[in-house]
């Protein structure tokens, strides 16, 4: 893309808006950044400093004098800018595809409902492993946290770009075309912005793979029913390499196209040369790393390790010592006989079903947030056997004790330093502490990740 000299309007000053109109700068386009709400001071000071105007509290009639525009993915198809961009016929990208053009690295892009941080996470470390044998560097970017838009023009070509991706940011990518791509599930989430249609989430998940061709590889898990039927009901043909994962045993008459798979606890690789064994699941899975869905994601990430020809060795070594990730179930501590988890980045029910799925014993859960319309009926079965007492914070504790009265005991905190006060006192040795809200966290906190740091703050709190 040559940018030189065009008119830009990035809409939203977040991390990646605020990426994406550095990048256009530097390439000499005529940036103008836009804010509906108010700029913080550390970016209104970084767009003055580099002389990049922008406006804040309201969008003028300026965003329309544009070539293009680059829309932050939190802002909604139907917000009122975006509507007029398209009235006027004025493209508008993500922040996504507009880094892609300029990038001279291989892409792997990564999405899913869930799974896609600790996969993608999972991905680096390997790539990083190979990367220092083979004098390469991997860069993690994307939803992770790290706008793709701030790192590309540090990749050069033999590079790897490890690009995790929402379907937001896939909303708005027209040529994107990661060499890899891989799709870790497809459960209900975010369906308030898909018109509580499954379909229209699905169809922002596959543009992944929308311009990839023959020399390209799309991996997918064929555990999920959704993508199973996808890829192999025969309606679509695709014009690349495609690479199944899974754990589960297909049933009799459905054909198995697992090429990375689980056989007892053996990690396994089909290949034309035959069964080819990696490693023991006990190679890999910790205290700090446990759960058989982190797994799923480890096949994830061999089958992105096959697609890039890298080593086993390689991929033994980062495995082995991966600890996981933060806010992921990630262990924080043990007060009184009970271990505290937090997984504050479980913004959807799937997640936290996961989560419970992998506790060893029973567990205090505290959970709730901003509720995007959560069915917790699917996991009442599994809280009834599991979760000794729901301990529901945020906007959406109503609900939750609602719905669980005379179901599972449960009781409500003002605040989520409370209900870790409520979770100590309730807690007993043995049991796990589990905070996996299921919803998402805009009602009492900024992100997930300033959630989960308040979250571990309060615990270590407790100890004496």
């Amino acid at each position: 893309m040559d940018v030189k000299g065009k008119k830009v309007s990035v809409i939203g000053s977040g991390k990646s808006g605020l990426a994406a109109a550095v990048l256009l700068h530097l390439e000499g386009a005529a940036v103008f950044c836009s804010e509906l709400g108010p700029i913080g001071e550390k970016e209104a000071a970084q767009l003055q400093d580099m002389q990049i105007p922008f406006e804040e509290k309201g969008h003028s009639e300026r965003v329309y004098h544009a070539d293009f525009c680059v829309l932050s993915p939190g802002i909604p198809p139907s917000a009122p800018v975006v509507k007029t961009m398209q009235a006027k016929g004025i493209p508008v990208y993500s922040e996504i595809e507009i880094a892609s053009h300029f990038c001279k690295a291989k892409i792997v892009g990564i999405t899913g409902t869930d799974g896609k941080t600790t996969t993608s996470t999972l991905v680096h470390r390997i790539c990083e492993e190979d990367g220092r044998l083979h004098g390469y560097r991997s860069f993690s970017v994307g939803n992770i946290g790290v706008p793709f838009s701030s790192m590309v023009r540090e990749m050069n070509a033999g590079d790897v770009a490890v690009v995790e991706l929402s379907s937001y940011q896939l909303e708005r990518c027209v040529t994107f075309r990661p060499d890899v791509a891989v799709i870790t599930n497809i459960t209900p989430d975010h369906l308030d912005r898909y018109d509580h249609d499954m379909q229209k989430y699905a169809a922002a998940k596959f543009r992944i793979y929308a311009n990839q061709r023959g020399t390209d590889t799309t991996i997918y898990n064929q555990d999920d029913a959704l993508l199973r039927a996808h890829f192999t009901d025969g309606t679509e043909q695709f014009p690349f390499r495609i690479l199944a994962f899974g754990m589960e045993q297909m049933p009799d008459g459905m054909i198995d196209c697992r090429n990375v798979l689980l056989d007892g606890e053996t990690i396994v690789v089909r290949s034309p040369g035959g069964n080819e064994q990696i490693m023991l699941t006990s190679d890999i899975l910790k205290s700090s790393f446990r759960g058989r869905h982190n797994i799923s994601n480890v096949l994830a990430a061999i089958a992105v390790a096959r697609a890039l020809g890298i080593g086993n060795d390689a991929v033994r070594s980062a495995l082995r010592e991966f600890k996981g990730v933060e806010h992921r179930q990630e262990f924080v501590t043990t007060i009184n006989g009970a271990d505290w988890v937090n997984d504050s980045k479980a913004t959807n029910i799937n997640a936290m079903r996961t989560a419970i799925e992998a506790l060893p014993g029973t567990a205090v859960l505290i959970a709730g947030g901003r509720d995007k319309g959560n069915d917790y009926s699917s996991v009442i079965d599994l809280l009834r056997s599991k979760i000794s007492l729901i301990i529901a914070i945020g906007e959406s504790q109503a609900k939750i004790a609602s719905f669980f009265e005379g179901e599972v005991p449960h009781k409500e905190a003002a605040s989520l330093e409370e209900a870790v006060s409520f979770a100590r006192d309730a807690a007993t040795p043995g049991q796990t502490v589990l905070f996996s809200p299921g919803c998402a966290s805009f009602d009492m906190f900024d992100n997930f990740e300033q959630r989960g740091q308040q979250f571990k703050q309060y615990v270590h709190q407790l100890q004496p």
